[in-house]
């Protein structure tokens, strides 16, 4: 059995937990949260901080606000713990480094949570794209359009810049596109705030170009209840309704793809040719059951993290990159106050 310590218990941390609970190879070592009420449990100790952790630990689970991870995963280092650690991988790259330093000091592995890449779909996808199926990438489009509820930014680290929709969600998207692509070299972005007024981009778009020559188009929004992103096609997250509809798709030399649908159009030469759409056939699993089986496994010195921090280091510098060119954002934008946007945050 692989003793889980899980430090953080909102919505990632709640899903961990279960996944945990129910995985019979697994087994919860523990609790840690600041809130004694959230850590409680009928059978597992709760602990208000990582120093007081007193029972045996092989691996902790960090589902903590981003500005944490870099000191807890540091400090789980030094006790000798591997470490899962939600995405993004730290607030800074300065920070990424210090946990890289740490983890190599003390011997111990950093497996980053972009649990998409242990998604069977995902997975089939980069099969399609790097198998030359579809020849060589020239341009992708990804939506990622979804209204969250207002009083998700009721939580106070998410009425900033590490609540938008770009550290929280885009984030995930950029490192599949990563997986997809190669290392990015250039980045534009642009953003809004303008229907909930809040201190952070609400929507937005970004361009990303990739090392082999491949760019991709990126737009997304918090403020609009759409079927178009990773999380309603997939089905992936219990709390978002399954749309099945595609928010990615990718053109090659050969042909494209659509995602999640994975619908292949190929057989074209060129525009006066019809493309013939052929389908794909996938066995479906739940990734973040997925990645704590592969984090065991990477504890148990079987296997490599697939997401190392050094790689989640640099999905992050694309996203400060994004951020960077998002902002500031324009002035005078206000929420309207009509169609039921409500107030900003800040005025609650």
């Amino acid at each position: 059995m692989t003793r889980l310590l899980l430090a953080g218990t909102g919505l990632i941390g709640a899903r961990h937990l279960a996944h945990i609970e129910a995985h019979p190879a697994l087994t919860l070592a523990g609790i840690v949260d600041p809130d004694p009420a959230r850590r409680a449990h009928p059978s597992a100790p709760g602990f208000p901080d990582l120093e007081s952790v007193d029972v045996p630990v092989d691996g902790v689970v960090l589902a903590t606000p981003t500005a944490t991870h870099a000191p807890l995963a540091i400090a789980a280092a030094r006790r000798g713990w591997h470490v899962l650690v939600e995405k993004p991988v730290a607030e800074t790259l300065e920070a990424a480094d210090a946990m890289i330093a740490a983890a190599e000091a003390a011997g111990i592995r950093i497996l980053v949570g972009h649990h998409r890449r242990h998604h069977p779909r995902v997975a089939r996808l980069h099969e399609i794209v790097t198998s030359g199926r579809i020849g060589t990438p020239v341009a992708a489009s990804l939506l990622w359009l979804m209204r969250k509820p207002d009083d998700y930014f009721d939580v106070g680290w998410r009425a900033g810049i590490d609540g938008a929709p770009i550290k929280q969600n885009l984030i995930h998207d950029v490192d599949t596109l990563r997986w997809l692509f190669g290392e990015v070299t250039e980045v534009v972005g642009l953003a809004s705030n303008a229907v909930r007024g809040a201190a952070r981009p609400e929507s937005g778009g970004a361009v990303l170009r990739f090392e082999g020559g491949a760019t991709a188009t990126l737009t997304y929004a918090d403020t609009t209840p759409t079927p178009w992103g990773f999380e309603a096609g997939t089905g992936e997250s219990p709390h978002i309704p399954h749309t099945a509809q595609d928010s990615l798709r990718i053109a090659g030399t050969a042909g494209g793809v659509e995602f999640p649908s994975l619908r292949v159009w190929s057989g074209a030469a060129h525009w006066n040719e019809e493309p013939k759409p052929s389908e794909t056939e996938v066995e479906e699993a739940v990734p973040l059951i997925r990645q704590l089986e592969h984090f065991a496994e990477v504890i148990a010195g079987r296997a490599a993290p697939i997401v190392d921090a050094a790689s989640a280091k640099r999905t992050l510098d694309v996203i400060l990159r994004i951020e960077g060119t998002a902002l500031p954002l324009p002035a005078g934008n206000t929420p309207r106050g009509s169609g039921g946007v409500t107030p900003p945050v800040a005025a609650r």
